[in-house]
């Protein structure tokens, strides 16, 4: 759906199983068209689609490209954004450190993006104003350790992106952008970090002003909110770089006081699927990162533990309020929103991204998938109203 200033929001479809194209046509077909019956009823529709390699090599074969461009008409849907952050399966069995795999160093990675947006120049609104845009891994995951042979390759790689886009960009007449999504324990982790290597990335070509159009930042809120960054600290600070922010993830961490009672509560949110990078601050404010709430859970529980904090990569549904020992970083969502009242064009692509409904706590999920992501679409619009920005009627 579109909102005031050119906005648009989706949530990502990475929340459903599909590891091949038929899984992920039939979890649209079940669920989103589930989700846009209560949200936007008669209405034009935005989709947030995930594609992995081998569902996006089987729709982009031309009959099936058509067939999904049809079935987008017939249902009056569009897809303005990809993510293309994991390559492989990402529900239903370990995905931990692989989900950064390949990374930007390897030629598959670049393939798999560039066909990502060939398909997405396909499924765009007929309106050549809408741009179009695709997420990625923070170049790669820090425990995979790229010596400097190897980053001046992901960034070579990343620099052929560009040319990529920009040609199709001249092609096509649509604007097209890729995001890097910094994340605990990766190359990218930080806002400084990533800000470092944008420098890196127009040094190797100083003067290519092409950089700012095409290659930017997917600015997960969960992410930054881990590394006890605000948003007006974090978004700002890109805002001055000139990083263009691609898209908004709207998100949430969880936070803990690390006392035993919270420690044994958070026992159920250890899982074998997915990594929950734990960020812990300490009173004097050094960070101590884990890469795994299971390798935080078994450190020693001494000294004032209300004083220390735990932020925990596990995204928590937008509207929850967890109780008990727990929160979230909800205060970051919204201070991101706050970021957009104040400078409306600084991004226009919103995704709602709690991938996390398998793995969830009993406690935590509504009656099904598709109860969450309406009530995530409902705290989220209203949270736009209150800043004045709304849902355009008749539009999507």
């Amino acid at each position: 759906m579109n909102l005031t200033h050119g906005l648009h929001l989706a949530y990502c479809t990475n929340i459903h199983r599909g590891g091949n194209w038929a899984d992920t046509f039939a979890s649209l077909e079940k669920h989103t068209l589930a989700v846009r019956r209560q949200v936007a009823p008669g209405r034009p529709y935005a989709i947030g689609l995930r594609l992995g390699d081998v569902a996006s090599r089987e729709l982009a074969e031309p009959g099936e490209l058509r067939r999904f461009r049809a079935w987008l008409r017939a249902h009056d849907c569009h897809v303005f954004t990809i993510n293309g952050f994991p390559f492989g399966n990402f529900h239903g069995g370990r995905v931990k450190e692989q989900v950064y795999a390949p990374d930007w160093t390897s030629p598959d990675r670049l393939a798999y993006t560039k066909r990502l947006f060939e398909i997405l120049v396909e499924l765009l609104p007929d309106d050549p104003a809408v741009e179009g845009s695709v997420s990625t891994v923070p170049v790669s995951f820090k425990g995979f350790r790229l010596d400097d042979r190897q980053a001046r390759l992901a960034r070579r790689n990343l620099w052929e992106c560009v040319d990529f886009l920009e040609q199709l960009t001249r092609r096509t007449g649509r604007k097209l952008h890729l995001g890097l999504e910094p994340e605990p324990l990766c190359y990218l982790e930080t806002t400084g970090e990533t800000v470092g290597f944008f420098e890196q990335m127009r040094a190797d070509r100083p003067g290519d002003l092409r950089i700012d159009e095409h290659l930017g930042v997917n600015y997960d809120c969960c992410h930054l909110a881990i590394e006890y960054e605000t948003a007006a600290q974090s978004l700002g600070r890109l805002r001055r770089a000139g990083i263009k922010v691609s898209k908004i993830h709207l998100s949430n961490a969880l936070r803990v006081k690390p006392t035993p009672e919270a420690r044994a509560a958070l026992q159920p949110f250890v899982d074998t699927v997915y990594f929950h990078q734990v960020v812990e601050r300490m009173p004097d404010g050094e960070l101590i990162r884990y890469t795994d709430l299971d390798e935080a859970l078994v450190t020693t529980c001494e000294g004032p533990q209300l004083e220390r904090e735990w932020r925990i990569h596990f995204h928590i549904p937008l509207h929850a309020a967890p109780g008990g020992h727990f929160e979230t970083t909800a205060d970051h969502v919204l201070g991101a929103l706050d970021e957009i009242r104040a400078h409306p064009r600084l991004c226009s692509h919103f995704e709602m991204e709690t991938y996390t409904w398998e793995v969830l706590p009993a406690a935590m999920k509504q009656h099904s998938v598709v109860d969450q992501l309406v009530a995530e679409y409902r705290w989220t619009l209203a949270e736009f109203a209150k800043r004045g920005i709304v849902e355009r009627p008749h539009a999507a």
